[in-house]
């Protein structure tokens, strides 16, 4: 049976459908609003507008579920790998051995970039931030990789390339910032241990793979795939919408990532972390700083805008957290700390009363730090993560016949009509005046 809403403006009733999801959720369709009365709605942030259909990502932020292609997070993390995942995000279906395996000799076999693109690392300044540079080389792309044909092959390779070939462009940019060779794929490697192996081996000190540290990697990944139409994901759809090529609606992605509202969260937690380091503070005046309303202080990395109850990648990454520091034995005081603060504000009444609990910016921070991943690379490590999820969405706007580019309208506060001074009149006004 179907369902309507109805709408009184001006005295006028008019009727709107309500579209279903498949997990029960509503939503009032309002594309007739306008034709049938002038209005439009006023959502900034468009936090309350739908705006796609997707069969992507589920999440549910009051319950604290998220799921891929209806398959809670929980079991890809605890089973999957970062391929496999990226695998089922972007065809909608989990692959054969077969489909797997040919997936991944391909990842490996695409991995070099263009011998061409490798003299554009070689004129970014030395401290041009990763982000920066990775969202300019995806866009370049084009000039080097054919356009998308209508060929579900092509279409397919074009995906697994750049999955490919991001992660030696994020490693590559690295090396060269500090001067090292570049290390490319080996094909005895899978997807994760072979970024490590790119990011850390060197001809001085030759980089030992722990099994413990490429299934946190695995972990990271996969809970960074897609977390439905967040600012990013937003970011590819919009500028995809416009019919452009897939390379430059990820690289408007990459770019939307770059905020520290958004991807950059997990390294705003460290320079969170070396403020509170550097100012002497203790974890009892951070907890008290963070309550007063009237203190600039936050701590970052705690409470979520969706997630009402606790994170579920949070919970994850906290198990990974855990045996990734127990791996390394590192000793850094920004670790310490981090404990520390995370253990009082779990056992805090004000943060559990107000679901403030860490989120997975908190804990993949910690990880990627106790890795050996530099923090300007935090951002670069989201943004491999959440490219499959950035495909499948983009994939899914171009094949719906429903999507049509995007164009919100807006509610004008400025002058109204104003006539032309010529310059010699209002100079002659000016002067009177």
């Amino acid at each position: 049976m179907e369902e309507f809403a109805k709408l009184i403006i001006d005295g006028k009733e008019i009727t709107l459908p309500v579209i279903v999801g498949s997990e029960g959720e509503r939503a009032i369709d309002i594309r007739s609003l306008r034709p049938q009365t002038g209005y439009i709605t006023f959502d900034p942030g468009y936090g309350n507008t739908g705006a796609c259909k997707s069969a992507i990502t589920y999440m549910d932020g009051e319950k604290g579920i998220l799921r891929y292609r209806g398959i809670p997070i929980e079991q890809l993390a605890k089973s999957s790998t970062f391929v496999e995942t990226a695998f089922l995000l972007i065809t909608g279906k989990l692959p054969t051995r077969d489909e797997l395996t040919s997936t991944s000799v391909y990842l490996n076999d695409a991995s070099p970039v263009h011998e061409s693109m490798k003299a554009f690392y070689q004129n970014y300044p030395p401290k041009a931030h990763p982000m920066g540079i990775l969202s300019a080389m995806v866009n370049a792309m084009r000039s080097f990789y054919p356009e998308l044909i209508d060929l579900e092959e092509e279409m397919n390779n074009t995906y697994l390339r750049l999955i490919s070939k991001i992660r030696t462009m994020a490693a590559m940019a690295y090396k060269i910032s500090i001067g090292q060779r570049v290390i490319y794929p080996r094909p005895d490697l899978c997807y994760c241990s072979n970024f490590l192996n790119m990011m850390f081996d060197s001809a001085v000190v030759p980089y030992r793979m722990d099994n413990d540290l490429v299934r946190a990697l695995n972990v990271f990944w996969i809970l960074h795939a897609d977390h439905e139409q967040n600012c990013s994901t937003t970011a590819v759809r919009v500028v995809g919408s416009g019919k452009v090529n897939i390379y430059s609606a990820i690289s408007a992605g990459i770019s939307a990532l770059w905020g520290p509202l958004h991807g950059g969260a997990n390294q705003a937690v460290i320079h969170m972390l070396e403020r509170i380091r550097k100012d002497g503070m203790s974890v009892e005046q951070c907890i008290a700083r963070a309550k007063d309303a009237e203190d600039d202080f936050r701590l970052m990395g705690f409470g979520h805008r969706v997630y009402k109850t606790y994170d579920p990648r949070a919970k994850i990454m906290k198990e990974m957290c855990d045996i990734v520091l127990k791996k390394v034995k590192c000793k850094d005081p920004l670790l310490d700390i981090a404990r520390n603060l995370e253990e009082a504000a779990l056992n805090d009444t004000y943060f559990k009363e107000k679901n403030l609990y860490p989120n997975v910016d908190f804990y993949s921070g910690i990880v990627l730090r106790a890795m050996g991943i530099p923090t300007d690379m935090f951002t670069v490590m989201f943004a491999i993560g959440r490219l499959p999820g950035w495909i499948a969405q983009w994939k899914e706007d171009w094949i719906d016949p429903e999507m049509k580019i995007c164009r919100p309208r807006q509610i004008y506060t400025g002058n109204i009509l104003n006539e032309y001074v010529p310059i010699d009149q209002r100079e002659e006004e000016s002067s009177v005046s």
